[in-house]
């Protein structure tokens, strides 16, 4: 075999399965041979160093209608290149099916939004915000054929909740269709209670954004969801967990034979209810939702990784701006945490707090930091074998990492549009150094050589974990 575009020589190539020492020969885009010494026209010397997949996160917030009166930071401009300079190849952010609109007129307007400025590879999960008989009975089917495989339902929002008589039609839609439904578990009703005592006791700093969102809202949503998904026959994910109590719901439903799929973040790792009590106002930097919760937690997440029972660890990137009238201080987000919106960003430092706080400190070795961040989101949605792995024939999304180098984290190194990190002035152990977008070499030595226009927009295939089946439940 003659020489390769690309190769990567000397590293050490990790999976999901394996990690082992190889040079990869690129060509054409993908990864043509893996084995010693390859020859290329250009060669990366990758000595000491881990060469990974490009990490995969599927959970983003990116350009979303977000309110009156509130704009996201990020475009897809600048939310790709942060996600890139994370050493991330792909990204999956939400089309949000506002009510009263179809999913129709969502994705036109989405795919424009992000049309010649991605960095990455992009594809869209489906958020359904409006069940219409119309929506479930042709535009999502259609939606699904056109490989949109993935939507999401909200319990909580008051602009976005479904009801169960509507989660569970939804639910139904994507067992019909071959879809995987995705849930954020939050009791809408309990929260709405809590918030009106809060308000009349005058308690409307960030910091009640935390105790009107306790660990019970979550556990119940998540026992709630799990349940509506057994009546109807269909595996689901759980996103952004944030406690023991909700990882204990997914364990016993897993015990039971139920086919859930548990996500978590980095802000449950790193992050307290603490930091939103921060002065000044500055807790509305922390103010997402579930929110973070204390140290405690802390350890009951990293239980649920080490032991299994993550299967994704994302980002849940969601960045509005501090400081701006548009973002979390506007007028009304200035004296009520009620009108802070909702989601910190995150997206550039997903990858490596995970390395630092769990390969680095011996919690996890490195091929189950592949799986987390790459290999699952691909084969939970639909992209594996084409994305999440280094194999023949797959995708040359590769990313190149310095397992020793140390950095503090500073907003001012970051890429995205927000004005604050939520993890400003944490160290962290190993970063991405190199980054390869299907064979072209996108940030080389930690700097942006790449433009924007370089990603491109993929449809889905089923996820492995759907059977596609027209029986009733």
């Amino acid at each position: 075999m003659g020489p390769f575009d690309i190769v990567i020589a000397n590293g050490t190539v990790a999976t999901a399965a394996d990690v082992f020492a190889a040079d990869i020969g690129i060509r054409d885009g993908v990864v043509a041979a893996l084995g010693r010494g390859l020859t290329g026209a250009e060669v990366i010397d990758a000595t000491d160093r881990l060469v990974l997949p490009g990490g995969i996160d599927s959970h983003v917030h990116i350009d979303q209608p977000s309110g009156e009166g509130i704009t996201m930071a990020d475009t897809f401009e600048t939310g790709t290149r942060s996600a890139l300079l994370g050493g991330n190849t792909m990204v999956l952010p939400f089309c949000l099916q506002e009510r009263g609109r179809t999913l129709r007129e969502a994705l036109s307007e989405y795919h424009a939004k992000a049309e010649g400025n991605l960095y990455t590879d992009v594809s869209f999960h489906l958020i359904i915000s409006d069940p219409t008989e119309a929506v479930l009975g042709q535009e999502l089917p259609a939606a699904v054929a056109d490989g949109y495989t993935s939507f999401k339902v909200f319990m909580t929002y008051e602009a976005l909740r479904l009801n169960d008589a509507q989660i569970l039609a939804t639910m139904d839609t994507a067992r019909r269709t071959g879809a995987l439904v995705m849930v954020h578990c939050e009791n809408e009703d309990a929260i709405r209670y809590l918030i009106d005592r809060h308000a009349a006791d005058g308690r409307l700093e960030p910091a009640s954004h935390a105790t009107t969102r306790p660990t019970a809202v979550e556990r119940e949503a998540t026992h709630r969801a799990i349940t509506l998904a057994e009546v109807v026959d269909v595996p689901i994910v759980i996103v952004h967990v944030s406690n023991g109590a909700a990882v204990e719901e997914i364990e016993r439903a897993r015990r039971r034979g139920m086919n859930v799929t548990a996500e978590t973040c980095p802000q449950y790792i790193r992050l307290t209810a603490k930091d939103l009590a921060g002065m000044d106002w500055e807790g509305a930097k922390f103010v997402c939702s579930p929110p973070p919760r204390d140290e405690a937690e802390w350890e009951n997440i990293w239980r649920g990784i080490e032991a299994g029972v993550f299967d994704l660890f994302s980002s849940d990137h969601c960045p509005f701006r501090y400081d701006d009238e548009r973002g979390k201080l506007n007028p009304a987000g200035r004296s009520d945490f009620r009108h802070i919106p909702n989601g910190i960003p995150g997206v550039e430092t997903r990858l490596p707090i995970l390395f630092s706080e769990g390969v680095a400190k011996g919690r996890i070795d490195v091929a189950r930091f592949v799986a987390l961040t790459s290999t699952n989101h691909a084969k939970t949605y639909g992209l594996y074998p084409r994305k999440g792995t280094i194999a023949v024939g797959s995708d040359a999304d590769i990313a190149i990492w310095d397992p020793a180098a140390r950095t503090t984290v500073r907003h001012a190194d970051l890429h995205d549009g927000a004005d604050y990190s939520p993890y400003e002035g944490l160290e962290v152990t190993g970063l991405p150094r190199t980054v390869l977008l299907r064979g072209k070499v996108m940030v080389r030595d930690g700097a942006l050589v790449g433009t924007r226009g370089d990603g491109a927009y993929l449809p889905r295939g089923p996820s492995a974990k759907v059977r596609r089946t027209a029986r009733s439940p």
